[in-house]
């Protein structure tokens, strides 16, 4: 397998850190189960939700290792145990770790925030890295990976998961790998859209570059529908004739645009009011899946007319 792909085993670890990190455990589960298909060990599973303690709580490290036992439990407890971390060094925690925090990242880690608060300096140093990175039975590279994928599923640690991702570039880990990781912790966000993931479009799915997927809300009266879209995915132009949409964006990071108009960016919470005998198209950016509620303003003989593809050049101008 080329080496800039993640193998059947490095997907498994970055689902179950991502779905970990939201607390989904019928999602866990999944993952932890194909990742034990696919030669990950227990103890594996084990360092990686032990590890998620540090960046996404106790409470979500202790249910998700609840899942793991339950899990191994119901395989009768026949899955490859996998190696135990040998001895832990001897010396200081501090010392060690403080060695291993700047082979991490690659040199010497200060700041400002540390001076203003050094115990969490200490913390990091001294538990974090001297304490759980000294567990060897886990590689370097495979924890950065898991802390990428945790990170990505937590919302405001832009700055901390930028870090990371540089930290596991340091470690090996190369950028076609870095975006699989984050294309697979937002596919673990989009399955948990308020109002579900849905089948996929394939009805409309000549309309579309790439896969939607199609959840409808109301069967009668005024029509609602979830919509969610892979990354990079989205409708032709298209015109809603006599009555509009709305737009009520869930999750993910996507994008709106008028015929003639700059595309606009759109993120959960904003609201897009679509009027009747408007050229536009919407769907996904190209690192996140993207979901929102699609509402159709009634109006008698109202139709849909569909246009031309948005093309690669046009869409690919998008940031």
């Amino acid at each position: 397998m080329a080496d800039n792909i993640l193998t059947p085993q490095q997907k498994s670890i970055a689902a179950a850190a991502s779905y970990a990190a939201r607390g989904d455990q019928n999602g866990l589960k999944q993952a932890l189960a194909e990742g034990l298909d696919n030669g990950v060990s227990t103890n594996e599973f084990k360092e990686i939700l032990v590890q998620a303690y540090a960046y996404c709580g106790f409470p979500r490290s202790l249910n998700a290792l609840n899942t793991l036992m339950q899990l191994t439990e119901e395989r009768g407890n026949k899955d490859n145990p996998g190696s135990l971390p040998g001895p832990r060094p001897e010396g200081s925690s501090l010392d060690f770790g403080t060695k291993n925090q700047t082979k991490l990242v690659g040199s010497p880690v200060s700041g400002k925030l540390f001076d203003f608060a050094p115990a969490i300096d200490e913390y990091l140093k001294a538990h974090l890295f001297g304490d759980i990175f000294a567990r060897d039975n886990v590689d370097w590279q495979t924890r950065e990976l898991a802390t990428i994928a945790m990170l990505a599923s937590l919302p405001n640690v832009d700055s901390q998961l930028n870090s990371h991702i540089n930290i596991g570039k340091h470690n090996g880990l190369t950028d076609e790998q870095v975006q699989e990781i984050l294309k697979i912790a937002a596919k673990t966000g989009a399955e948990n859209v308020l109002f579900g993931f849905g089948s996929e479009n394939t009805a409309y799915a000549k309309y579309f570059i790439g896969k939607s997927y199609l959840q409808p809300l109301t069967q009668e009266g005024v029509g609602i529908a979830n919509v969610t879209f892979e990354p990079a995915c989205r409708n032709n132009w298209h015109i809603h004739h006599k009555g509009g949409q709305i737009l009520l964006v869930v999750s993910g990071r996507g994008w709106y645009q008028e015929w003639g108009k700059p595309a606009q960016e759109l993120k959960p919470g904003d609201v897009v009011n679509i009027p009747a005998e408007v050229k536009h198209w919407h769907g996904a950016a190209k690192d996140s899946w993207f979901t929102h509620i699609a509402i159709a303003v009634p109006a008698e003989g109202a139709s849909n007319e569909w246009l031309e593809a948005v093309t690669d050049e046009e869409y690919n101008k998008l940031k």
